[in-house]
């Protein structure tokens, strides 16, 4: 980090009007000791006072707002959190420091009572969201149950229904989700669970997706806990299975997905792989931005390019690290990888 410093040159060439000034009176008490034929080292000797003092005048406000001004640039520099500036600096030793010190604090007092304006609304927005998510599930749910009790003469029409019931519901869940997920509230809760038992739930979750499109699923044996909330890690596990769904290769005579763990000294790592149509390398360092959708989203699938951006999120939310490895038309593989300890933030490491 460059140090701020300031210019002598600058502050002279600002304060240049009050230096004339200071020249004008020279000169007009030189003219009027002259007028009354003072002495001659009378005259140099006020002049070179006159001249003194306003030099030493100079240099002493220079120095002094030097230190409050440099002082003031440099802790703003070196802070994360720009507004907690006032904190970090001395007491204003003058008239004018006080007045930038009064300034600044009614600034910060006023971005302040913003910024909880806003928390508050978006808080109240969130809250909205989720009764509203949570309202249309009831219906969603009905439906569904009563799709699957159609009588086998309408099979087909309600394995049609189901199909988009289902669809609706995940699109409801990545609306929850990603609520939640851009409103850095803790809304979960990290302690160990069983990690075969959310791999198991989404699963089942998915099953009928799985059946129809063919896809077989291999679960091997799994690490058993996991520091995690489970609610969000099968959010995430669910979001993964179903792009490997959504793009597996049609040209390939087995659809496969492949979940398993890996145990290490100081993580556990969730690996789950398919051998779908896979990611372009230019694609690949940007899937986990928002709205991005790609080369796939886009000739594939309708994307919305929303669902990776939030399983980053609540990753980094959770201290988890998610990676994704790929090759065009062979695989793509997402690791997550779990800290040992309730402490741990992988995120960081």
């Amino acid at each position: 980090m460059d140090e701020k410093k300031m210019n002598f040159g600058r502050y002279t060439l600002d304060k240049s009007v009050e230096i004339f000034q200071a020249i004008v009176i020279t000169g007009c008490i030189y003219i009027f000791l002259k007028a009354y034929d003072s002495d001659v080292k009378l005259i140099l000797t006020v002049l070179l006072l006159k001249s003194l003092g306003d030099c030493f005048l100079i240099f002493s406000r220079y120095f002094k707002e030097k230190v409050f001004f440099e002082e003031l640039l440099n802790n703003l520099s070196a802070l994360d959190k720009k507004y907690l500036v006032l904190e970090t600096i001395r007491n204003p030793q003058s008239y004018e420091e006080q007045l930038v010190y009064d300034a600044m604090y009614e600034i910060n007092k006023s971005m302040c009572e913003e910024v909880k304006t806003y928390d508050m609304k978006l808080k109240e927005f969130k809250e909205f969201v989720e009764m509203w998510v949570h309202e249309v599930k009831i219906p969603v749910a009905s439906m569904t149950l009563m799709g699957e009790n159609l009588t086998s003469d309408d099979l087909e029409f309600s394995q049609k229904i189901n199909k988009q019931l289902r669809k609706i519901d995940h699109y409801l869940e990545q609306i929850l989700y990603y609520t939640r997920s851009e409103y850095k509230e803790k809304d979960y809760l990290i302690k160990e669970f069983n990690l075969q038992k959310i791999i198991k739930n989404v699963v089942i979750n998915n099953k009928d997706d799985l059946l129809e499109n063919k896809v077989d699923i291999e679960v091997y044996p799994m690490v058993e806990e996991v520091f995690t909330d489970s609610k969000w890690m099968e959010f995430i596990v669910n979001q993964i299975i179903n792009n490997a769904i959504k793009y597996k290769d049609e040209n390939k005579k087995q659809q496969k997905i492949k979940i398993s763990s890996l145990d290490t000294p100081d993580s556990v790592k969730l690996l789950i792989e398919d051998n779908g149509i896979g990611i372009s390398k230019n694609d690949l360092p940007r899937v986990f931005e928002k709205t991005f959708t790609g080369a796939n989203g886009r000739e594939k699938a309708k994307s919305t390019g929303i669902g990776l951006y939030i399983v980053k999120e609540l990753c980094q939310s959770l201290g988890h690290k998610i990676e994704i490895e790929s090759e065009l038309l062979k695989y793509t593989r997402v690791t997550i990888t779990f800290g040992k300890s309730i402490y741990s933030n992988i995120t960081k490491s």
